[in-house]
């Protein structure tokens, strides 16, 4: 065998072993699981056609998009794929060869997939997917390095990424690639890159409305982020991660000669002649193949070290195993530190008492004033509970919500570190006689507002869809300016993209403020914390707590006394005294008659958030009459039950249902 065959033999084989070791980086997918198909179907036949068609060497990756469908309905299968901009056509076949080669491993027999690599994203349906805006199926992705612990600082850089990023998104949409990177000078020592795309089908205007409501749903207070839907993608990052020569030059030409892929600073090995031209063939042999096994190696150990360090540096979400870890991480606290700031939990820094344990006001040496939540060794709340509040806490960026700053273990101790809240809870001025006045309508129409918005952000515009569980008086906070944060997510579930209901056997929540299919059949969802909201709105405009309510006339709970109000024809006498001389009247009936509407008994005749928000922001709509809410009789404890964890005893009070129906409309105003 002449040397120049065993060179050119190594170096292929070589070549291959970098390639493998070279494979996508896979990065989520989406597999609903809701239609299936068998593998003896005329689904399946159409699905292979597809496959085939985007994975052959006729496919546009020189554009790095293409689209097609296969059979016909109901067996049509509709497929495209979309490769980042700035990657090679070699790069983007090979990812699309790969992702078709995965997709029956990781979505077997799922008619609808998508899945995202680094460099490509591949999606089919049993659906028409063309030149369809997408909001579903999407993962977002940050860096765990936050910008600055200066609210300052972060405050500019979120305004700074927000306005870059939101102009990206219509030049994104004016180009004919649907494609648009950044390079721009942060400050004197930080540049900032970004790269925007849309899959070319989609139209202007729905690039814009996709690549936005991408740049909506990131934390900007991270150092990177990244969001991928279907229909579009948007990164930035404080370092360039794209190729840039791939954005602006044309797609390189066909790949060389194969002799022309020896690396230059390498002798090319000629065929080899007789005499002393085969012993010089041989000792060429004997030089360049170590040299190349160790550039190799060397190439393959800086590859593996880059993805490792790349793989930890970022979370995704869904939340994973290793997301939660991250953050936890990030927030843990020395405990010592948070025991002195606190002056060893001491009852004069003591400020109230939440659902699992004691609130203390600390102060730590720099000054800065948290609220710190000591959980009760024998409060009910386990390590689980414990963990959902810290990892959803801090996930969730919202001006209507509480904000961790940390958390601390030590032993039995468990430990929460929340921001401020220097005029305590709702319930601490709203139930108390002297201190209501502090309440005008303003301010109380106000706290409505910003709790519906909270509760929009939770469900709806966060990285995740929470259902709260226990939204009362006593788990609003109010901020300096009387600004109302929603707190306590000890008892807070996470919803998956396409979940609407979750049961459980156990009863968890406050006395007067679940839902009557929650107390009753352990079933809770986002109409839970619209029928617990209800019951607020009602106390914020009466004064009075629903669960502590003592009235003649046989109305054992607020909500009762409310609804023989309305049907009466007398709803403003449910008005706190404090604010009827001095409230808009027409403002104030319209809230009671959207807190009716949200404790409805039939779940589905509760309005969503969104339309609340509606409803709350336009005197145009005209709201749909409310019936006999949903109540139930409880065995009345002999405590206060306020702040408890507890199971309920009850039975059913016959009610009518309402056959109006609600139109999801969701205004541009309860999105801020």
């Amino acid at each position: 065998m002449s040397s120049s065959f065993i060179s050119l033999f190594l170096f292929l084989s070589l070549t291959s072993f970098i390639a493998s070791a070279q494979n996508p980086h896979y990065l989520n997918r989406y597999c609903p699981n809701r239609t299936t198909y068998t593998s003896n179907s005329t689904y399946f036949t159409n699905l292979k056609t597809l496959l085939s068609s985007l994975s052959s060497p006729n496919a546009s990756y020189s554009t790095g998009f293409q689209n097609a469908t296969a059979g016909h309905s109901p067996n049509r299968v509709t497929g495209l794929f979309l490769c980042r901009g700035d990657v090679s056509p070699e790069v983007c076949r090979s990812c699309i060869i790969f992702a078709v080669n995965e997709t029956f491993t990781r979505c077997p027999n799922e008619s609808e997939v998508v899945l995202y690599y680094d460099e490509c994203m591949l999606r089919y349906s049993h659906q028409n997917i063309l030149s369809t805006l997408t909001y579903d199926k999407f993962i977002v992705m940050h860096n765990r390095n936050k910008i600055s612990s200066n609210q300052n600082q972060i405050d500019r850089f979120i305004a700074f990424v927000s306005t870059t990023m939101n102009q990206a998104a219509i030049e994104t949409a004016r180009s004919s690639k649907k494609l648009y990177t950044i390079q721009t000078e942060l400050n004197e020592f930080q540049t900032f890159y970004a790269l925007l795309q849309c899959t070319p089908d989609l139209t202007r205007q729905d690039c814009q409305r996709c690549l936005q409501s991408s740049v909506g749903r990131m934390s900007l207070n991270r150092v990177g982020a990244r969001l991928l839907y279907p229909s579009c993608s948007a990164r930035y990052e404080l370092y360039s991660f794209y190729n840039e020569t791939g954005v602006k030059t044309p797609p390189p030409p066909p790949p060389p000669p194969l002799q022309s892929l020896v690396p230059s600073t390498l002798p090319v090995i000629s065929p080899s002649l007789p005499g002393k031209g085969r012993n010089s063939s041989v000792l060429v042999v004997a030089i360049v193949v170590p040299i190349m096994l160790v550039v190799v190696l060397l190439f393959i150990a800086g590859y593996c070290f880059l993805a490792r360090r790349a793989k930890k540096t970022y979370d995704s979400s869904p939340g994973t195993e290793g997301d939660d870890i991250t953050i936890i991480e990030s927030l843990q606290l020395d405990y010592r530190i948070v025991q002195a700031a606190t002056n060893d939990y001491s009852e004069n820094n003591k400020i109230g008492r939440g659902g699992f344990g004691e609130v203390y006001k600390g102060t730590f040496l720099n000054g800065t004033e948290v609220a710190v939540k000591r959980l009760s060794k024998n409060s009910g709340q386990g390590e689980a509970e414990f963990k959902t509040e810290v990892v959803v806490v801090a996930k969730l960026q919202h001006r209507n919500l509480v904000r961790l700053l940390g958390f601390s273990l030590q032993g039995e101790e468990r430990v929460l570190v929340y921001e401020y809240m220097p005029n305590k809870s709702l319930d601490y001025f709203l139930f108390d006689h002297s201190k209501q006045v502090q309440l005008d309508w303003t301010r109380r129409y106000k706290i409505i507002g910003g709790v519906v918005r909270g509760i929009l952000y939770l469900h709806q515009d966060s990285r995740l869809t929470i259902i709260h569980r226990d939204l009362k008086a006593s788990n609003i906070l109010l901020d300096e300016d009387m600004n109302p944060k929603i707190a306590d997510f000890g008892m807070a579930r996470i919803f998956g993209l396409d979940q609407t209901q979750e049961n459980t056997s156990r009863i968890v929540g406050t006395f007067g403020y679940m839902s009557p299919e929650y107390a009753l059949h352990g079933q809770f969802s986002m109409k839970s914390d619209v029928y617990s909201f209800g019951v607020l709105v009602l106390e914020i405009i009466s004064g009075r707590k629903n669960s502590n309510f003592d009235e003649t006339g046989n109305a054992q709970d607020l909500v009762t006394h409310a609804w023989r109000l309305w049907s009466n024809g007398t709803a403003l006498d449910l008005v706190d005294p404090v604010i009827i001389d001095n409230c808009q009247r027409s403002e104030v009936v319209r809230c009671i008659h959207i807190g009716l509407l949200c404790v409805q008994n039939d779940p589905v005749q509760r309005p969503t958030v969104s339309t609340i928000c509606v409803m709350l922001t336009s005197n145009s709509i005209t709201l749909p009459m409310p019936q006999q809410p949903g109540y139930f009789i409880q065995h009345r404890p002999e405590k206060d039950p306020l702040d408890t964890d507890q199971s309920t005893s009850t039975k059913t009070v016959p009610v009518s249902i309402d056959d109006a129906s609600f139109s999801d409309l969701y205004p541009p105003s309860c999105l801020d």
